[in-house]
């Protein structure tokens, strides 16, 4: 009798193990994971890569105020990229604390190490054949996983819409209703109980993280790759000089802004990883330096606005854009149009405005609604599990020149008012002469 009790205690704990090692709710956060995960990948291939260097950088708006140069721009892409796998890498050593197997909880260090020196100690690099069956088999999980979210999700609707008709004094259709929510709630708590056992629910850590680290190295090894690296690692300590200026880049161009520039004898200490992240700090002398990206997009979209309105622009608009301008600007356009009063009444120049703001905007507008996109695909209130556009920060205008920027905005302003006193002036006409007749 004792060693029954003995051996019903050992049984219970053995279970009780085997449930905690089960992801369960867990599985929307790893889907999550996941699905990122599935994006760094296919946005590494070699045909998007290949559109990259062939359409993203050679926007006009990038060329004429980020850089013109490359190297630097496809430095930018890749530091981006990698900074997105690494954000997963985090996501994926926490959940790996969890897993029984050492040398899926050392993930992180593993992960690092071979950042830093390509070597791979486990052996998680997988070969294409392993790779194609690792993706479709995640793809299953994802599409399974949010399946099964949105099923629980309907199950607490109509379970909810049963307690309310419980609660009704309707009692001729109450009946009837009732029968036919509790058949459904039925129906669909089988189907989630289906998708539990398709989906990564029912997984165990061990098999989930197992996965999620071969496709982080095999990703990594990927992105590489395929931006020229020809798999070649940088060990730690390396110098500016020697390493390649598609994984640290700089300007070259003897244009651009010396505090931009990097001392080829200066000696970086950390990591691959850790350099990474440095080459996606704006430098000194662009927007991102003075956190006026954003606040320099919403002003040049609020420009296109009433540039591109059918409608003559208001007084209260053209106040309100005008507060948003910060006071050098504000200095730099007074002195501006005190010398182009005498453009306000022709035609021909008024004409002349609106063709040359149509020009700068081509160029320039994209790159403030990509600031917009890129910003709000990562800010906390409207943070998506996979991006909904593939743009990238070097189309953005957080490295974008702050000077040649400020300049193209006060040429749009000094355009804009150049057309709205000419409007002004049409309209007090109109009224005058509608007032005499």
């Amino acid at each position: 009798m004792p060693g029954e009790v003995w051996l019903g205690k050992i049984m219970d704990a053995v279970f009780q193990r085997k449930r905690r090692s089960v992801v369960g709710v867990l599985a929307f956060e790893v889907s999550g994971s996941m699905s990122k995960l599935l994006h760094i990948w296919r946005s590494s291939s070699e045909e998007s890569v290949a559109r990259i260097r062939c359409e993203s950088i050679r926007l006009e708006g990038v060329r004429r105020i980020v850089s013109d140069d490359d190297e630097f721009l496809l430095g930018l892409a890749f530091a981006e990229m990698v900074e997105n796998l690494r954000s997963v890498a985090r996501s994926v050593a926490w959940i790996s604390r969890k897993c029984e197997d050492f040398s899926l909880r050392s993930f992180d260090d593993a992960f690092d190490r071979f950042a830093d020196s390509g070597y791979d100690q486990y052996q998680w690099i997988l070969d294409s054949k392993e790779t194609q069956s690792m993706i479709k088999k995640m793809e299953r999980y994802v599409a399974a996983t949010g399946a099964l979210h949105r099923e629980m999700g309907e199950v607490t609707l109509l379970e909810n819409e049963l307690k309310k008709l419980a609660q009704s004094k309707d009692s001729g259709i109450k009946e009837r209703k009732l029968t036919v929510l509790q058949q459904t709630i039925i129906w669909k708590k089988q189907e989630v109980k289906s998708l539990k056992g398709k989906s990564l629910w029912c997984r165990t850590f061990e098999s989930v993280i197992s996965l999620l680290v071969r496709c982080v190295f095999t990703t990594l090894a990927r992105i590489k790759l395929t931006f020229g690296l020809g798999g070649q690692f940088l060990p730690r300590n390396v110098s500016v000089s020697s390493a390649s200026a598609l994984i640290y880049p700089c300007r070259n161009d003897s244009e651009s802004d010396p505090s931009m520039k990097v001392n080829p004898n200066q000696q970086i200490q950390g990591g691959f990883l850790e350099l990474n992240s440095m080459n996606l700090k704006p430098p000194p002398g662009t927007l991102g330096a003075t956190a006026l990206s954003l606040h320099y997009a919403n002003v040049i979209i609020a420009i296109e606005k009433l540039i591109r309105s059918s409608t003559s622009i208001n007084r209260i608009a053209r106040d309100s854009l005008y507060a948003k301008l910060p006071i050098h600007i504000r200095l730099t356009l007074r002195a501006r149009l005190i010398g182009s009063r005498h453009s306000f009444g022709n035609q021909v120049l008024v004409a002349e405005w609106r063709n040359a703001l149509h020009k700068i905007l081509v160029w320039l507008s994209p790159l403030a609604h990509n600031m917009i996109s890129w910003h709000s695909e990562r800010s906390i209130v409207h943070r998506h599990p996979v991006p909904k556009t593939d743009v990238l920060l070097l189309q953005t205008l957080c490295f974008a020149n702050q000077e040649s920027t400020e300049a193209a905005i006060t040429e749009l302003l000094v355009g804009l008012n150049c057309i709205w006193r000419f409007e002004k002036q049409g309209n007090t006409k109109l009224q005058a002469s509608a007032y005499f007749c």
